[in-house]
């Protein structure tokens, strides 16, 4: 596949680095020289200093062979701009591009980018997609990461395991035969920054952080299995007013009416601006490090503080502050790789990495076969892939036990007609199921083409 990147920042050198790893020709288009430079010294790729929008820088990058571009520059009218030129001068087929501003993505104004006004087929907000990531990590608490898929009927969680845990060195296929109505599957534990996908001989230890899947219907019932028995929040201070911000208070204001929210924001006009649109959320204005406002905020009472402003080194300090204070629960927006490793020996217990949301959404259009969901995990040491299996794919009509599944990948649940399937040895995949698929970075390739669409199915 030939890819044309727009922006070479976090997002978009992770996504090139992503796609030449498996062997794709990628060009990145980039008006700062540096990151440039970057790109060319760091991946076998082809870096191009100019704006994406130009019609000569992009004909420059092959857009008239090209088979997708991928707009992610900081600014959303470069990459509405360079989706409709990629569209009108050179028909390239697929136009993904990321776009910050709300006014732009409200619902009334739904059909600017049909294919007849700004030919957009893939519309990525960071803002939005964090929001959601956040609210679902605020109704599981105990989880650091809460995955959907096949409209939310299985969820994929992640939990960190500690002594309380009741089935640490536990055999894994022994938790079929103590717990047999429960709809659950692990599917992948990191351990030692190794990510393993387990066999059923293998157990869980303390430390390990684990990833399961599990019937949506049945999560509240598994956390306990994973040492994880947090009540819910009923009161939040969120650092940062923000668009993720305000569009996460808005949401818990819809959502959740009996949830107390609080807003602390450092600039005054901004927070006169969110305090309007906030119906029930009380707005401070001042500074998140100050003692005295953190105390005026109750965060002695708060059971989730939420850290969410544009400067990760504030983030931190003031979710180690909050908690420090009395908060139960710190969920911190960081955007440096660098701070990552760092966060659980600090006390900090969600991270949320804009750059690894917006990367995952932007892969699901990327996977050759019938994706419908994915998620990339540990920068990319794996991913949660949710396929729709066709009448070809090699994986349906024979029982599971039968499949030589490649080491490193392993299924983790089925829906077939609305109803949740927990894959077992005699399990047999039928076409149109939707296929939830953990998978070692190695091992992406041999899930996409399990689900490709092949010559005879035409």
């Amino acid at each position: 596949m030939q890819v044309i990147i727009c922006g070479a920042g976090q997002v978009g050198f992770s996504i090139a680095r992503e796609l030449v790893t498996e062997g794709n020709d990628v060009t990145v288009i980039d008006q700062d020289p540096q990151l440039v430079r970057t790109i060319n010294d760091s991946l076998d790729a082809k870096g191009l200093v100019g704006s994406g929008s130009h019609p000569d820088v992009l004909e420059r990058a092959g857009a008239a062979d090209a088979d997708m571009i991928i707009a992610v520059t900081y600014g959303d009218e470069t990459n509405m701009v360079a989706c409709q030129v990629a569209h009108s001068l050179f028909n390239v087929p697929i136009k993904v591009a990321r776009i910050r501003a709300q006014p732009y993505l409200l619902p009334v104004w739904a059909n600017l980018f049909s294919r007849d006004h700004l030919p957009i087929d893939v519309i990525i907000s960071p803002e939005i997609e964090v929001a959601h990531t956040i609210n679902r990590q605020i109704q599981v608490p105990g989880a650091f990461d809460i995955i959907p898929f096949a409209e939310d009927r299985i969820r994929v969680v992640g939990v960190r395991l500690d002594d309380n845990c009741p089935i640490i060195n536990t055999p894994l296929r022994q938790l079929t035969e103590l717990f047999p109505d429960l709809a659950i599957v692990v599917i992948g534990i990191y351990r030692n920054e190794k990510m393993i996908v387990p066999a059923g001989e293998d157990q869980m230890f303390p430390g390990d952080e684990v990833y399961f899947a599990v019937d949506t219907k049945h999560l509240n019932r598994a956390m306990p299995l994973f040492g994880h028995e947090e009540p819910e929040a009923r009161r939040i201070v969120i650092i940062g007013g923000g668009n993720v911000g305000l569009f996460l208070a808005s949401k818990i204001e819809q959502e959740h009416p009996s949830i107390k929210i609080r807003i602390i924001e450092a600039r005054r006009e901004r927070a006169e601006e969110i305090a309007d649109q906030l119906s029930r959320t009380v707005v401070l204005h001042g500074d998140a490090l100050d003692t005295d406002l953190l105390e005026e905020a109750n965060i002695k009472a708060a059971e989730t503080v939420v850290a969410l402003t544009n400067d990760d080194e504030v983030n931190i300090l003031s979710s180690l502050l909050a908690k420090r204070l009395g908060a139960r629960t710190a969920i911190t927006l960081v955007n440096k790789a660098v701070y990552q490793p760092l966060m659980g020996s600090l006390g900090i217990d969600v991270v949320v990495n804009p750059r690894a949301t917006t990367v995952s959404s932007i892969l699901q259009y990327v996977r050759r076969g019938r994706i419908r969901g994915l998620r990339s995990l540990r920068d990319g040491s794996a991913e949660v892939i949710e396929a729709e299996a066709l009448e070809t794919s090699t994986v349906v009509g024979k029982p599971l036990r039968d499949i030589a599944l490649p080491r490193g990948i392993i299924i983790g649940g089925i829906v077939r007609d609305d109803v949740v399937i927990i894959p077992r040895g005699d399990t047999k995949i039928a076409p149109k199921d939707r296929v939830i698929i953990f998978a070692l970075r190695e091992q992406v390739k041999k899930v996409e083409e399990m689900f490709a669409v092949r010559l005879e199915f035409f």
